[in-house]
């Protein structure tokens, strides 16, 4: 076992996941692929054993829920791939769409999917208010993801929109998470979606009030959203 998958399998353990073997192996040659395609493009500002482990994989995972396998995922704003590709190792069963803006980091993505064997996973080029637009996209998602992207009045005007009436919105939200619900309150009635809960999480060795916030799409979202790129940051619905 390398260093990187003993710090993964018990940090992973004491956030309640058990890894396979396989598993251990799919996250290992991801985050080697990660270190080694981060030189020459900037991916993460995180390489370190530890804190990829943590602060990366098992921060991922903590948006897995009971009813994710058989379900299609979109994973919005992907970036190097969190949460969409440890969820997809985590939970086989499980339909992938990663999306992105950066055709350079999909392209990455393409390679880890092809190195790792993973299959019915796949990558998407289009911004995220573009996406919402697209037929092929639009309200076809039972579960929709986002790390990092923005604040949760903005990021719900990015994901409410390709979430299937009765699916789930899941953002994993830094220490200001309740800030951003309480600010979010107007765009999630506009959008369709209700908060559902809001579970303070921590990874093992931290202590910086993460949590993670399920909101469920109860009806359509309005045609004019989201709107065009640059507007929902710009002018938030607040």
């Amino acid at each position: 076992m390398t260093k990187f998958q003993k710090i993964l399998a018990d940090s992973a353990r004491q956030a309640g996941f058990e890894l396979t073997d396989l598993q251990l192996q799919q996250f290992d040659k991801y985050y080697e692929m990660l270190v080694e395609t981060n030189k020459v493009m900037n991916l993460t500002a995180l390489t370190e054993p530890q804190d990829v482990a943590v602060k990366h994989i098992v921060d991922s995972l903590m948006a897995y829920a009971d009813y994710f396998p058989g379900k299609v995922l979109a994973d919005v704003g992907t970036g190097a791939g969190f949460p969409g590709i440890p969820l997809k190792i985590y939970c086989p069963a499980l339909k992938v769409v990663l999306i992105d803006s950066l055709a350079k980091r999909l392209n990455f993505l393409q390679r880890v999917i092809g190195e790792l064997g993973l299959t019915d996973i796949e990558c998407v080029h289009l911004r995220a208010e573009d996406a919402g637009k697209n037929a092929a996209h639009r309200e076809k998602y039972d579960i929709v993801t986002a790390r990092a992207v923005a604040r949760l009045s903005v990021l719900s005007e990015y994901c409410l929109p390709l979430v299937k009436v009765g699916g789930m919105f899941v953002a994993l939200k830094g220490a200001k998470y309740k800030e951003e619900i309480a600010a979010a309150g107007k765009a999630l009635s506009v959008l369709g979606g209700k908060l559902v809960k809001a579970q303070q999480v921590e990874l093992p060795g931290l202590d910086d009030g993460r949590a993670v916030v399920t909101i469920k799409k109860v009806k359509a979202s309005p045609k004019a959203y989201p709107r065009k790129a640059g507007l929902p940051e710009k002018n938030p619905l607040e």
